[in-house]
């Protein structure tokens, strides 16, 4: 009887206990891992490249490809999607296997702030298996760690998004400079995807920004040749009265993408097939600092910032002006203080609840085009690669990190942002 009472408390109390300790285990109070994101822009350039030979838009269904992804591009891409929840990651790929260290912000609870990850993944005919896993202080065995991985794994495909990758993913091969993906394309991919990453509820609020934007620029009362302020001013207020109710973040995020869609003159349609049936926003010809360019370099900034990061958007809007100091209109820091302002604007429309409402306000309570967007008129355009070398010498020179440095001050004394 005794050993049965035993045996009972052990079961009852000393399991639970020891699953809590776990857990409380897997939490750390401080970060293992602090990194900042750096786009570098031959690093957009790579990634360009690589979109335009797997541009799914020319892909034959039922063709085998394999693509090729650096070790560095890879710990970018991990570092720059973790960044954006507060945490930060590291990818290292060497023969045959994969190493990946990850800080992830955790919600609160009484254990700690952060789970902090190391991961050693193997190469398989199949699946990738761990030979190591550890979860703060917490050591994994391999065979649970690839048992749970299974579990989940089938548990995702039920999903549509992870069901579709599935689908298409054939296997996964580790170098020491690539990780190479073999993959059979799908026509129906894109459709599965767009249903999962843009939900029913997120097409809805697109479309309630396009009507808007439609109303706005079927008016006799807005001249064929607008500022921008025009438009921001009263798309921000539809936003700011739609967060009472919803996700402030979200609905100036919405703002910004459709505002994109329709200055560079793509149409919704490109992201949403069935865009093509809402209402037209009429063409106008809008400016910023009396310059149409501007237009383009601040808005499709603002909106990468929203969607994916400030460091990449900074990272394409130096890549363009190095693309057109090439073969294009020249170098310009003009074009590149619009960028940054958009970037900033982007940044401070979405970076949290209260930063995105606060910006609401500002717009809706009247701004005129010397709120969001710095002097630039004086600003060095349409330099030669050769010029902007002999001049700046490159982008790390002193020259050049000056000339940034002043184009950052101007940000920084704009009054939408004070």
């Amino acid at each position: 009887m005794m050993r049965w009472i035993v045996w009972s408390l052990i079961v009852v109390v000393g399991v639970p206990a020891a699953a809590i300790g776990l857990l409380a285990a897997s939490f750390e109070d401080r970060p293992a891992l602090v990194r900042t994101v750096e786009v570098a822009p031959d690093q957009i350039e790579r990634a360009k490249r690589l979109f335009a030979a797997h541009d799914p838009r020319k892909m034959p269904a039922g063709v085998l490809r394999t693509i090729a992804v650096s070790g560095p591009d890879l710990d970018l891409a991990l570092n720059t999607v973790l960044s954006q929840q507060g945490g930060a990651g590291k990818l290292v790929l060497s023969s045959g296997a994969l190493m990946v260290w990850v800080t992830i912000k955790a919600p609160a609870n009484p254990f700690g702030a952060y789970w902090n990850i190391e991961a050693i993944a193997r190469q398989t005919s199949g699946l990738p298996q761990f030979d190591q896993l550890r979860i703060g202080r917490v050591s994994v065995p391999g065979f649970v760690a690839d048992w749970v991985l299974e579990r989940m794994l089938l548990r995702l495909n039920e999903s549509e998004a992870v069901g579709a990758a599935a689908d298409v993913l054939q296997s996964v091969r580790f170098d020491d400079d690539f990780m190479q993906i073999e993959y059979r394309w799908r026509a129906d991919l894109p459709d599965r995807l767009r249903s999962v990453l843009l939900p029913a509820s997120d097409q809805a609020s697109l479309r309630v920004y396009q009507e808007r934007l439609a109303d706005l620029t079927a008016g006799t009362s807005l001249p064929r040749q607008v500022s921008l302020a025009s438009l921001l001013q009263p798309m921000f207020a539809t936003a700011s009265a739609r967060s009472v109710q919803g996700d402030p973040v979200a609905e100036n995020r919405a703002v910004l993408i459709v505002l994109a869609f329709y200055l560079n003159a793509q149409g919704l349609h490109a992201l949403i097939p069935e865009a093509r049936q809402w209402p037209r926003a009429a063409p106008r010809r809008v400016t910023l600092s009396g310059r149409s360019d501007f237009v383009l370099h601040f808005i499709i900034s603002a909106a990468v910032a929203a969607t994916a990061g400030t460091p990449l958007a900074d990272a394409i809007g130096v890549y363009k002006e190095i693309e057109d100091s090439r073969r294009g209109s020249g170098f310009s820091f003009a074009d590149i203080a619009a960028d940054r302002a958009g970037t900033m604007f982007g940044q401070h429309a979405t970076q949290s609840a209260a930063s995105a409402r606060a910006l609401q306000d500002k717009l809706t309570a009247g701004l005129v085009e010397a709120d969001f967007m710095p002097p630039a008129r004086d600003l060095p355009e349409g330099l030669s690669e050769a010029e902007f070398k002999r001049r700046f010498g490159g982008l790390d020179a002193p020259a050049y990190q000056k000339l940034m440095q002043q184009i950052e001050q101007r940000l920084a004394n704009l009054a939408l942002y004070r």
